[in-house]
């Protein structure tokens, strides 16, 4: 059985390939479609008559979890065009955008950013900046599918904040 199909499949591909070869480029266009749906559903009923279809069920069970993620890769993607350099348009304004939200040039965040980042006032407790740190990191720590960079900027603003209470409290 297994052979038979095998023939018929050698048979199929030499009768595609030489009625490929006599397409203009335009036709060639148009039947790609129809030659890539035949190939596989030939390979689908190959697979079910040899009883291999349990490697499609694999298969298609294998890529659930990578659609489920597919949201979060997608935010990867302006990397992925940067790194093989294909650069948008929209490229060169985001990164005017990120050099007006850059910290100051010494690295350091201000106080104003610092209270504008973890949403409390300049003159809040202790306790309310531990809180606000506590409630953010909730949100946007790593191992939870946030960013590192936002986690490090709310871990500095905490640092701003605390060493700026500190400093009070010793005056």
């Amino acid at each position: 059985m297994q052979l038979i199909i095998g023939l018929g499949l050698a048979i199929l591909l030499f009768v595609l390939l030489k009625k490929w070869g006599a397409l203009d480029p335009q036709k060639k266009k148009d039947a790609t479609w129809k030659v890539f749906m035949g190939v596989a559903g030939a390979l689908l009923l190959f697979m079910i008559l040899t009883g291999r279809a349990h490697v499609l069920t694999a298969a298609f069970a294998a890529l659930i979890p990578l659609v489920r993620r597919l949201p979060s890769l997608l935010r990867y993607v302006p990397m992925a065009r940067k790194m093989f350099g294909q650069a948008s348009p929209n490229d060169s304004a985001g990164e005017e955008q990120a050099r007006s939200r850059a910290p100051s040039a010494s690295g350091q965040l201000s106080v104003r950013e610092a209270c504008e980042i973890l949403g409390v006032e300049q003159n809040c407790s202790r306790e309310d900046i531990i809180t606000a740190h506590r409630r953010l990191m909730q949100k946007i720590h790593p191992d939870r599918g946030g960013n590192d960079y936002l986690a490090a900027k709310v871990n500095e603003a905490k640092a701003v904040m605390l060493a700026r209470v500190d400093k009070n409290r010793s005056l």
